[in-house]
This record gives structure tokens, C-alpha cells and sequence, in this order.
């Protein structure tokens, strides 16, 4: 079997839903934007070459609906003949398109595929605008339908992950970002247009394009003691607030995925390759546990150990379970920490669901280009009881 390189991961900065940059740009712009952006960014490539994109959304309805894989494709001026497909796996969506379109390329189906995701929590809410849980199951199951936030409490509880730990964790997130906006180190991030409605003497509103070039729920005035204030959202005794959660935001990103030989041949040098890929089930109620078990799985398939693994982009879901996850793994320890997050996380720069898992991508391979890291890992837990990881090795030619 043949590998599969990714050649060049760009995103969309990540906004605040409904208060953000893009609480007015539909997904459709976001998405059939970034593709567009990934393909001129790069050299050689014709839209044309391109034979499939997959495309990941967690809520994949209303604007984000009617396979929005194969539509935004044709917004983004890609030519017929290239087809598109949506894909679900809820927060893995972003890293499962990515594995997909991998996929084919190392099977032999295509010789250039690309990858994304999409979500924009602002014109589609969390759980969807008409959830229907099957009604048997939410009496023998109802965990399965459980909020996240409820998950995030257990795993708390469950594992004795203090609220001042998890709110330590949320300021370090924050400054971490921060730090990365001041000093440049989001080179994955293409300024996107965004749109916003501004009133006319008339009292019409008038439909405004302007350029978002910066993630915009960073908060520089965060400290510990300000979140130690912050009242628990999901239980009245409970631990975990809106300030140790990922943010719900707006986002998309993308990625372009071909055979070496096609690399050659279109003189690239690409930033690395898919080497392997796991996902786990676990309990629904405390489905943030997931990367705890699925990043030793994809990295036994892989030949590797924790030690081995220079970067880590692991979704701050919510701060419990990123800790719980880290601890499990010895993640937390010195020597190891220092490679969680080097840009902050999901707390500081959000958690735009189905786009994430491509997110993550676009920047580990990116910062691993950067600092020669060779091995690197996106994990994420996934709503109703799972874990995804995906394991890449730097191409050093």
C-alpha cells in the first residue's frame, strides 16, 4: 500500500458563535473559501487534478445541509468532475475527512483528494435545529443523548479532576494563544472574508464584506482568579464552567492530499504523512476519556510509543477530560506537557465541531514543518462515547 501526503492544511481563524467575526458568513462562503485558498496556495495544482473532497460537519443540515461536501465544491469553482462527499463522525468529522481522503490515495482510487470541515455554530446549533432521540433508547440509554457538559462533569468527579487544576489549565490555554497571535505562529491561518449588516441612515441594513485574519475568543485579560468566579454550568455543585470549555465558534479549514509520485511531478515538497489512524468506543457518559485510549491504540499500529511523539494537538473538549487524558497517557508529566497545545487550544480558540479535527491538522503539520518535528498526533474525544487519534510523520525528503 502506497502513503498518502498531505501537501499543504490551511483554516479559517475560529470566531465566537453568534458574537464572532462570522456569526453572518454562511458555512457555504467559509468552506468553498478555504478550498479555494488551500489549491492556490498550491503551486501547480489545477482544480481539475482533483478527484474527490471529503468533507467533515457534525450538524450536517439547513445551511450545512444537502451535502454540502459536493456544493461547496462547486461554489469554489471546482469543475464538474470533481465529486464531493459529508462525512460525520461529530467532533472527529474534521480528522475522519482527512483519514478518508487519505485513504483513497493509498488504496489506489485516487492520485489527489482533499480534506476539511466545516461548522458554523451560529446559523446551526448544537444538537441541530429538530434532535429526535429514539424514544426506548432514552429510557434504557439516556446517556447516549446526555449533554457534554454532563460527560465532562462525570469525568470530573469520576477521576478527581480538581476545578482548580481545570481552571489552571483554561489560563494556560488562553496564554498559550495569545503568546502564538503576537509572535505570528498561526501560519496555518488564511484571512477569510467575513460578512456583517451595518445599519443605513434609512434604517435598512447593508450586507459588508471585511477580512477576519486572527481568532477571536482569545481573551488577554484572562487569569485564574477570574475563572475561579465563574459559577458551574452544568451541575449546581459541579466544577466545570464556560470558562474551563471549548468554545463554541464558527470555522473552516482544508487540506490537499496526493501520492508522492504526483508530488514529484508537480514539484511540491509536502508537509507529511497519514501514519496511522484509531478510534475507540467508551462510555457514553464520560465520552471525554476517548483520546486516553485511542492515541495508544493509533500509535501501537503505528510502531510508537507516547516518548516518540514530538507534538501533541489534543481537543480541549473540556479541560476534565483533556487532563484525565493527559494523566493517563503521562502526558502531564515535565518533558511531555511542554508538547501539548504549543499554540493553546480548543478553551482559547474554540471548538468549531466537524471543522476541528481538520483544524488540528492544518496546525500540527504546520508547527511540526516549523520545528522538525517528526512525529505528531491529533486526538479528540466524540460525542456519544468515543476517541479519535491520527498519527503523522514529518516528510524530510
Amino acid at each position: 500500500m502506497r502513503d498518502a501526503y498531505i501537501v499543504t492544511a490551511l483554516r479559517t481563524p475560529g470566531c465566537r458563535r453568534n458574537k464572532g467575526a462570522l456569526a453572518n458568513t454562511r458555512p457555504e462562503a467559509l468552506i468553498s473559501f478555504i478550498l479555494d485558498a488551500v489549491v492556490q496556495k498550491t503551486p501547480g495544482l489545477d482544480k481539475g487534478m482533483v478527484e474527490d473532497i471529503m468533507l467533515g460537519c457534525s450538524f450536517p443540515e439547513a445551511e450545512q445541509g444537502l451535502n454540502i461536501g459536493r456544493i461547496a465544491a462547486q461554489i469554489a469553482g471546482f469543475p464538474d468532475s470533481v465529486s464531493g462527499a459529508t462525512v460525520n463522525r461529530f467532533c472527529a468529522s474534521g480528522l475522519e475527512s482527512v483519514v478518508q481522503a487519505c485513504m483513497r490515495v493509498m488504496v489506489g482510487f485516487s492520485e489527489v483528494t482533499m480534506a476539511g470541515g466545516v461548522e458554523s455554530m451560529s446559523f446551526v446549533p448544537m444538537g441541530g435545529n429538530l434532535p429526535r432521540p429514539f424514544p426506548e433508547m432514552t429510557k434504557e440509554h439516556p446517556d447516549l443523548y446526555a449533554s457534554m457538559g454532563i460527560t465532562a462533569e462525570n469525568v470530573a468527579q469520576r477521576y478527581n479532576v480538581s476545578r482548580q487544576d481545570q481552571d489552571e489549565f483554561a489560563y494556560q490555554s488562553h496564554m498559550k494563544a495569545l503568546a502564538a497571535q503576537k509572535s505570528g505562529g498561526f501560519i496555518e491561518v488564511v484571512p477569510t472574508p467575513a460578512v456583517k449588516f451595518v445599519e443605513q441612515a434609512d434604517g435598512t441594513y447593508k450586507k459588508e464584506i471585511f477580512l477576519q485574519d486572527f481568532d477571536d475568543g482569545v481573551r488577554a485579560t484572562t487569569t485564574v482568579e477570574g475563572l475561579a468566579k465563574l459559577r458551574p454550568v452544568f451541575a449546581a455543585a459541579g466544577s466545570v464552567t464556560a470558562g474551563n470549555s471549548s468554545q463554541t465558534t464558527d470555522g473552516a479549514a482544508a487540506s490537499v492530499i496526493m501520492t508522492l509520485d504526483k508530488c514529484k511531478e508537480l514539484g511540491l515538497t509536502p508537509l507529511a504523512k497519514l501514519k496511522s489512524y484509531a478510534t475507540v468506543g467508551v462510555r457514553a457518559d464520560e465520552m471525554g476519556v476517548g483520546p486516553a485510549y485511542a492515541i495508544p491504540k493509533a500509535l501501537a499500529i503505528a510502531g510508537l510509543k507516547v516518548e516518540d511523539v514530538g507534538l501533541y494537538e489534543l481537543n480541549e473538549a473540556f479541560a476534565s477530560q483533556a487532563l484525565y487524558s493527559m494523566r493517563q497517557l503521562g502526558l502531564d508529566k515535565p518533558g511531555q506537557v511542554e508538547k501539548i497545545n504549543i499554540h493553546g487550544g480548543a478553551i482559547a480558540l474554540g471548538h468549531p465541531l466537524g471543522c476541528t479535527g481538520s483544524k488540528l491538522t492544518a496546525t500540527l503539520l504546520n508547527n511540526m514543518k516549523a520545528k522538525g518535528v517528526k512525529y505528531g498526533v491529533v486526538s479528540m474525544c466524540i460525542g456519544g462515547g468515543m476517541g479519535a487519534a491520527g498519527v503523522f510523520e514529518l516528510y524530510e525528503g
